[in-house]
């Protein structure tokens, strides 16, 4: 990598984001340290760990010695990001905004940002890889445990062209043993999980104050009212835990399931045991994004991802409009609409969409539909 022109970085305060830091310090850039604030947490110290996360961040740049600053983004963040967040729980889906806070906030608001400040590329601590010899490819990280293509699937090649991941081809080990032989503050904090303006409080209480829940009914696959649910939005396709029933005397003394929402009467529907109910043979997407900005061809082969670390499962693509439909070639478990559907050939992420549709192995009785 050319040692020419000033590279912005976005400090997390975690190890991962330091190490690229640290790295990119040391391959001799002008390395110029940016700590995001995407969140305002104000009145309500449970949300996310950003002040300690920004005094981390800062004591990163400080040890390492590159310029140091903060920026918010917490209305480009809710305009983009929450409130796409709350519409699709309002339409009784499972959205995943990291995908979206890549695409509208780090490598758009933030790569703007960093433009302004004559960066030559945004960096980040992403585990993922560049091919940038022929266009630019989006390839799987060094550490397939680690990967996190699946969350940058939504970027363009032209955001992808300015991006730099200094840890992708490195191991999570390899990268804690960096943090610690320069001890690095963060070298041995934990990582952290789920979605930061939720943080370590409980899903269902931090949405209740954004969405009014509405009680209702849980039902089997005959219409038998068997417990009660506090609200659709609570609960996704595939669910066991949680659901209050597992008490139940009759029966085949198996696990319940979730395995539809009737929006319409206010129903979550389950079913004892894994069966062909809660398994699907295909899946649409209305929109399909691919980050070359052209697909491979109108209908192609390919692995494809339905959640994050799930195994590459095979599949053919076949597009209609800016959409599309992908075709398992085995039956997949619990597939949930408002997930992202991510496309791969070998190592190379091809991109993907939200997930709209889902075709069961076997439909719901049509009271339901």
């Amino acid at each position: 990598m050319a040692s020419d022109g000033r590279i912005v970085i976005g400090l997390s305060g975690g190890v991962d984001s330091s190490v690229a830091a640290l790295l990119l310090k040391q391959q001799g850039h002008d390395v110029v340290g940016v700590f995001m604030k995407n969140w305002d947490e104000q009145g309500d110290d449970g949300v996310c760990t950003a002040a300690q996360d920004y005094e981390d961040a800062k004591r990163i740049a400080e040890q390492i010695g590159i310029p140091f600053y903060s920026v918010s983004f917490t209305k480009e963040y809710y305009d983009h990001v929450f409130t796409y967040f709350l519409d699709e729980y309002r339409k009784g889906r499972t959205p995943n905004p990291d995908i979206l806070c890549n695409t509208e906030i780090k490598f758009k608001a933030f790569l703007d940002l960093a433009m302004t400040m004559d960066a030559s590329a945004l960096a980040t601590g992403h585990y993922a890889r560049l091919d940038k010899k022929n266009g630019v490819k989006l390839l799987r990280a060094a550490d397939a445990n680690k990967d996190q293509t699946y969350f940058l699937a939504g970027l363009t090649a032209q955001q992808l062209e300015k991006a730099v991941f200094p840890i992708g081809s490195l191991d999570k080990s390899e990268v804690r043993s960096i943090a610690s032989k320069h001890d690095l503050i963060t070298a041995g904090k934990k990582d952290s999980t789920g979605i930061c303006f939720i943080g370590e409080r409980s899903f269902k209480k931090f949405l209740m104050q954004f969405l009014p829940a509405q009680r209702g009914d849980i039902v089997d696959l005959n219409g038998r009212c068997i417990g009660r649910h506090d609200g659709l939005m609570y609960y996704t396709i595939g669910q066991r835990r949680g659901l209050g029933i597992g008490g139940m005397n009759d029966g085949t003394g198996e696990s319940w399931f979730v395995v539809g929402k009737d929006l319409t009467h206010n129903l979550l529907i389950v079913q004892q045991g894994e069966h062909d109910e809660l398994f699907s043979t295909a899946l649409s997407c209305d929109k399909l994004h691919f980050v070359s900005g052209e697909p491979p061809a109108k209908s192609f082969r390919c692995t494809a991802k339905f959640r994050y670390r799930q195994p590459d499962q095979d599949v053919t693509v076949t597009l209609h409009g800016d959409g599309a439909t992908i075709d398992f070639d085995k039956p997949q478990r619990a597939i949930t609409p408002g997930q992202w559907a991510v496309l791969y050939d070998g190592e190379v992420c091809l991109g993907g969409g939200p997930i709209d549709e889902v075709r069961t192995v076997k439909a719901l009785p049509k009271r339901f539909q």
